[in-house]
């Protein structure tokens, strides 16, 4: 026998909670209209019929209200859903539910209006199979670039001949002496030209693969492995927030991607699980870079004139940055409270109703929009949008994707429960961690017992080399100057020659570039470089271009020693600001700027036969 409801038939509220409750506990419970014989019937007073939904069990139990609730979902197959049910029957959470559903019981009409707000008119299960399905699609197309852009730059930055060669650390004493595990990656066994080339073209196989939706569970834990391959040893030029957190993406897309080969949603249904941690994802990402830029006490935010500066220091400015920053102040300021609203108070409704979860969605795609029109960060908008994805659920995409996607698919089944197990068992590190990173980002942690503690720790020692779990945090401080590296070269060290770049802010009359989705690695870390004393790695970018490394110099807009290298090179400092609109309508420059002096003087390189063995090849020019 199966339990049953009976519920006031003319309350149209009432009708679409029992169409959820029919669809959630899937045929176990039966739902019927309240009628007159069969209230007397089952000793059922009509007045308290007229308060309250009313459960009869098989036992003979009967239950109403907030009670009634509960402990007819506790008959559900899901187990999230029985989970829930029990933790309502708890005493205290009983007893304030109950309240909630008499003050809404006497208030229907207008809880009926809210209702369909929060929640629309679908009544259906919420299911995110078709949203898994867009967004493996929008996995393997943002892998599909990362490995593309990395490839056009790959031998420059990472080859023998490059900036930061890879054999460097794989030949290396030190490295090796951490131990490999500490930073995982196939390029241990070899980081040859031919190697690093033909990763990325692995890289965009897989992605393809994925794109097209092709093995998507073995494609997507490839792509994971080959990305961390390079993430683990590429140092300063593969550091990008961006670069983690597709990893982040790709570990948790890995863990829920079905593993047929059939193209189609996947006869397996997303669990709740996982779920969750994508959506505790978009909350981390975004309430992870509003609280830094709280915590930072920087006062640019704290002032809302953060605006102000943005667009003109952006690393890599479009033409719309130029424009946003000639609107008004008040504009400016208003978008900065916007951005620290939508960072810090707009994430808490990823867990939210369908409505406020696609509000959520709005604003943030909105917030990317107004990031990939006045600034180039590489592939992280994408991303985000791709992200954000798990905020809907399959009634909201079902209006948007082709019907043939429906026709392909089989009903969802529910995983066994050793592979509920297993995915669990998966899924408890990113659930720790992930929560441990929230709360040491608030200043809540370590709190708690120390065995505790000390377990949290071992397991973020053990996960760290996966950098699957990361902390997100953009722009926590503003620069408010905008210092910019010009490297010169010269054989005779009067007449000096500038390496223009390809992307990266120089000659004034250039305007800004769109360059994004690419991700100029280079021009890029010039920008923090900058911001300080010469890093070790622009020393070696120098070095390469006293040798004329060819694919050194692949990375610039062309080579101004085309016949030979320079006998010097430096590197001057400049500050650059943005033109006011009568400015750039006089001149025709977008930027106008003024030399601060040397940031590295005169090098050249050392005769072999003076230099000594294993002694530096550059040397300063008096």
């Amino acid at each position: 026998m199966r339990p049953l409801v009976l519920f006031d038939g003319d309350c149209g509220f009432c009708k679409r909670w029992v169409a959820r409750w029919s669809g959630n506990t899937d045929g176990r419970v039966r739902f019927v209209r309240a009628s007159g014989w069969l209230l007397r019937l089952l000793g059922i007073p009509r007045r308290e019929m007229g308060r309250a939904m009313q459960l009869v069990e098989p036992s003979g139990r009967r239950s109403s209200g907030a009670e009634a609730v509960f402990r007819m979902l506790a008959w559900s197959p899901h187990r999230s859903t029985r989970l829930a049910a029990r933790l309502g029957l708890l005493p205290g959470i009983r007893q304030a539910a109950g309240a909630v559903y008499s003050l809404i019981a006497r208030n229907r009409r207008r809880a009926s209006r809210l209702d369909t707000w929060l929640f629309s008119r679908v009544t259906e299960p919420a299911e995110h199979r078709w949203v898994r399905w867009v967004f493996l699609r929008l996995l393997g197309g943002t892998f599909l670039i990362a490995f593309t852009s990395l490839g056009r730059q790959v031998l420059g930055l990472y080859g023998e001949k490059g900036i930061r060669p890879l054999r460097e650390v794989t030949h290396s004493e030190r490295w090796a002496a951490q131990g490999k595990w500490r930073r995982p990656s196939v390029f241990w066994w070899d980081a040859s030209d031919a190697a690093l080339t033909r990763g990325c073209r692995v890289g965009q196989a897989l992605s393809l693969s994925l794109l097209l939706n092709v093995a998507p569970g073995p494609s997507a834990k490839a792509l994971w492995a080959l990305y961390l391959s390079y993430v683990s040893l590429g140092r300063e030029f593969l550091s990008f927030q961006w670069d983690v957190l597709l990893l982040e993406m790709g570990a948790l897309g890995a863990l829920t991607a079905p593993g047929g080969l059939r193209p189609g949603l996947g006869k397996r249904d997303v669990s709740a699980l996982d779920v969750f941690l994508f959506r505790m994802l978009v909350f981390r990402l975004y309430f992870g870079s509003g609280v830094s830029k709280f915590h930072s006490g920087d006062r640019t935010w704290r002032e809302l004139s953060a605006c102000d500066v943005y667009f003109e220091t952006a690393p890599l400015p479009t033409k719309g940055g130029w424009a946003a920053h000639q609107l008004p102040r008040p504009v400016r300021h208003a978008g900065t409270a916007a951005v620290l609203a939508a960072e810090t108070g707009v994430p808490f409704l990823a867990f939210g109703p369908r409505r406020v979860r696609q509000v959520a969605f709005g604003a943030f795609a909105a917030l990317q929009a107004a990031i990939v029109a006045t600034g180039n960060y590489g592939f992280f908008n994408l991303q985000s949008l791709a992200l954000g994805v798990w905020l809907l659920d399959d009634a909201a995409l079902r209006r948007v994707l082709p019907e043939r996607l429906g026709r392909d698919a089989v009903p969802a089944s529910r995983p066994s429960l050793p592979a509920t197990a297993l995915s669990t068992v998966a899924a408890v590190p990113f659930l720790v961690l992930g929560t441990t990173e929230l709360l040491r980002r608030m200043g809540w942690w370590p709190r708690g017992p120390a065995r505790v503690v000390e377990a949290v720790d071992w397991l973020e020692d053990r996960a760290h080399p996966l950098h699957s779990v990361n902390s997100y945090g953009l722009f926590a401080v503003m620069t408010v100057d905008r210092p910019e590296i010009s490297v010169e070269g010269s054989d005779d060290g009067e007449h000096w020659v500038e390496y223009p770049f390809r992307y990266k802010t120089s000659a004034v009359d250039r305007p800004p570039r769109q360059v994004a989705p690419h991700q100029p690695r280079l021009d890029w870390q010039m920008w923090f470089a900058a911001l300080g004393s010469p890093p070790s790695w622009f020393l070696a970018l120098l070095e390469r271009l006293l040798e004329g490394s060819p694919e050194v110099l692949g990375l610039f807009a062309s080579n101004p020693f085309p016949d030979h290298p320079p006998r010097l090179v430096r590197a001057v400092l400049h500050d650059y600001r943005m033109t006011s609109r009568e400015e750039r309508q006089r001149t025709g420059a977008w930027w106008k700027r003024e030399r601060r002096g040397l940031y590295v003087s005169p090098l050249t390189l050392t005769p072999a036969p003076t230099r000594k063995v294993g002694g530096p090849r550059l040397s300063w020019h008096v």
